[in-house]
């Protein structure tokens, strides 16, 4: 699995020779194929934009040949006319092919940013565990932005100064072949000079490339984590963090633009002395009578035309070398291969009843240690597993295998009999419902939120969901009521109000099979009534599996299962593992015997208010009771929000 942080990305993932730099550059040539008619188009202005300026010179020298030297004004008159056309045409042609360069350009860089974004999409976790965002963001901008540059800067204008260099050499050769010889004498030392500056540039413009994600890194971790920034007064760390990765990045930028720039005055350099040697040995040639003063005119004219693309040739080898490094980054991810893949032959899962089995299954992250060990589960449709253990034995990654989002390193998981591996990866996750401890909520509106994971839902369908969820009342409540804007990762929601959100989210799927992650563990207890309410709604008659916490959720279950160190150590009933006086007694002891301690204590409350006839509305027992009726008719939970709000008190 190839590695996406910042500091892996500097070493380069292709060998740094002239093969691996032509691949690269023929994969990006090959993202042209599908806009091959506006790059037509644009190779097509640009040589009939060449070939107009090429002309012109020699309409100069027929200028001094008719017009000056024989007095011929009606030619002078005609020739005049034509390099006004001429100079319009090849204006015309420029624009279209300036045009069509930055529209082919824009083509292929819209086509990468979809490549790129599908591909990550399918990526397995296994992938993103290891990348870094800020990396992949940069390679999704910049880098696709180095390679978009390359095509209009780079390869056009290369493909320019080719056009004209060889269109000139020729003609040169048919004017004056010794005139032409000394012209190229230029072409060794342009290239020596172009290949050394490329070298230079080559790991240069990687490095810089790289920093630019390392910089994107800092800003989404400062930027998304700024409450805990704030929290604990670290802005003045952030800042002084985010302005030494913003200094490095200043100062490759500039190490890399000082070699361009010397670059550039060394080529017109080579270029001004090949024009004063082709002035002198041309004069010299004229005076002796050797050579014609048209001819000598219309060589210099066609030198200084020569000049113009070889100026920009310097920033040209730059755009070539930004447009490698972009590419080696970008074609980096799209050769990565997702871990988890369907099947050649997997099939639909349909008609699920929800038996769950894991047998002897193991498991290890990329090869390391393993976090689990030879694990047998059977979970019957509709039953409830429970998973306790302390932390780091293994809970959460069992219930990331079940929706496959990693695969076992050993032993086989099925539903219904049918292996995870055998069916299509979104038939299997339509069918399993994930409500995690990390709710993550889109930046938009509740409506949006809720319905995400079905497409086409409809109102009633949204607003029954959250009504189970025990979230219509409070959606009623807010400005826009259903679609209001939650904002990013749902910051104007409290933690119990998200968790609430993704059960309604999860309910809406429909699915056979949940998995429900310590789910109200970090939410106060008039939260987690409400939350729990809406679980016991949701789990009915779906088989569960659940990280527990919560004393009700654990007696509940048909099987909890004791995990230590990725092992199953104890499995059973509430009752019969209390009876053996193992690991989950300990664990009873620990952290759960205070709770049933407080709900036997507010049972004797509720009793004896019971006996004297007193007003227990107030009882949390026995709102219990009334509210799950409530949650089999979502209409009576709507006509009583009186009630709602006495029990929220």
């Amino acid at each position: 699995m190839t590695s996406f942080s910042g500091n892996s990305t500097k070493t380069s993932l292709y060998a740094d020779t002239w093969q691996a730099n032509l691949r690269i550059y023929a994969r990006i040539f090959a993202l042209l194929r599908p806009h091959w008619f506006q790059s037509f188009g644009a190779v097509a202005c640009l040589g009939l934009s060449t070939g107009l300026s090429l002309i012109i010179p020699w309409l100069i020298a027929t200028v001094i040949a008719t017009g000056l030297q024989h007095g011929q004004l009606n030619n002078l008159l005609y020739i005049a006319l034509a390099i006004l056309v001429s100079s319009a045409l090849r204006g015309l042609f420029a624009y279209g092919q300036g045009y069509l360069s930055q529209s082919v350009s824009n083509l292929v860089a819209y086509d990468l940013r979809n490549q790129v974004y599908d591909h990550l999409q399918k990526l397995s976790f296994a992938f993103h565990d290891e990348s870094e965002t800020g990396q992949l963001m940069s390679r999704l901008t910049v880098d696709i932005e180095a390679v978009r540059n390359f095509i209009t800067l780079g390869l056009l204008r290369g493909l320019l100064t080719l056009v004209t260099f060889v269109a000139i050499t020729i003609i040169l050769f048919r004017l004056d072949v010794y005139l032409a010889l000394v012209t190229l004498i230029s072409v060794p030392i342009l290239i020596f000079l172009s290949i050394q500056v490329a070298r230079r540039l080559r790991p240069l413009w990687m490095d810089v490339q790289n920093e630019n994600g390392a910089l994107g890194t800092v800003m989404q971790e400062s930027l998304s984590g700024v409450r805990v920034v704030k929290a604990f007064a670290r802005e003045e760390f952030e800042i002084a963090k985010f302005g030494a990765k913003n200094q490095e990045l200043r100062t490759l930028n500039m190490s890399a633009m000082r070699l361009s720039a010397w670059n550039q005055p060394l080529m017109i350099l080579v270029i001004n002395i090949i024009t004063v040697l082709i002035v002198w040995i041309g004069g010299v040639a004229v005076i002796g009578h050797r050579l014609s003063l048209p001819v000598l005119v219309a060589i210099a004219q066609y030198i200084l035309l020569l000049s113009t693309p070889v100026r920009s040739f310097g920033f040209m080898v730059t755009w070539f070398m930004r447009g490698l490094s972009g590419g080696e980054r970008i074609f980096s991810v799209l050769d990565v291969q997702s871990t988890i893949t369907d099947a050649p032959n997997a099939r639909t899962l349909k008609n699920v009843q929800g038996h769950v089995a894991f047998e002897h299954v193991s498991f290890a992250y990329n090869n390391g240690p393993e976090v689990l060990n030879d694990i047998n589960i059977d979970a019957k449709p509709g039953q409830i597993i429970a998973l306790l253990g302390a932390t780091g034995s293994g809970k959460s990654t069992i219930l990331s295998l079940l929706p496959r989002f990693y695969d076992p390193t050993q032993g086989r998981l099925t539903i219904d009999g049918n292996g995870v591996r055998e069916v299509t990866q979104r038939s299997l996750r339509q069918n399993i419902g994930l409500v995690l401890q990390d709710v993550f909520l889109f930046n938009a509106t509740l409506r949006d939120n809720i319905a995400y994971g079905v497409a086409n839902a409809t109102d009633e369908q949204i607003i029954a969901a959250a009504k189970v969820a025990r979230i219509h009342d409070f959606a009623l409540t807010l400005p826009d009521g259903y679609d209001t804007w939650v904002g990013e990762r749902g910051v104007t929601l409290s933690g119990g109000q998200k968790q609430r959100v993704a059960i309604a989210r999860t309910l809406l799927l429909n699915p056979r099979i949940l998995v429900l992650d310590d789910s109200t563990s970090s939410v106060d207890m008039e939260t987690e009534y409400l939350i729990q309410q809406a679980l016991d709604a949701v789990m009915n008659g779906r088989t569960t599996f659940v990280v527990a916490s919560r004393l009700r959720t654990i007696k509940n279950a048909d099987q909890i299962l004791i995990l230590d160190k990725g092992s199953i150590v104890e499995r059973g009933t509430h009752e019969s593992l209390l009876a053996l006086n193992g690991a989950y007694t300990r664990l009873y002891d620990l952290q759960l015997r205070e709770q049933e301690e407080f709900e036997t204590r507010m049972l004797s409350v509720q009793n004896k208010d019971s006996l004297y006839g007193s007003d227990v509305s107030h009882s949390p027992v026995q709102e219990d009771g009334r509210d799950r009726c409530i949650a089999s008719s979502s209409e009576e939970t709507t006509n009583q929000p009186d009630k709602k709000r006495e029990v929220t008190r």
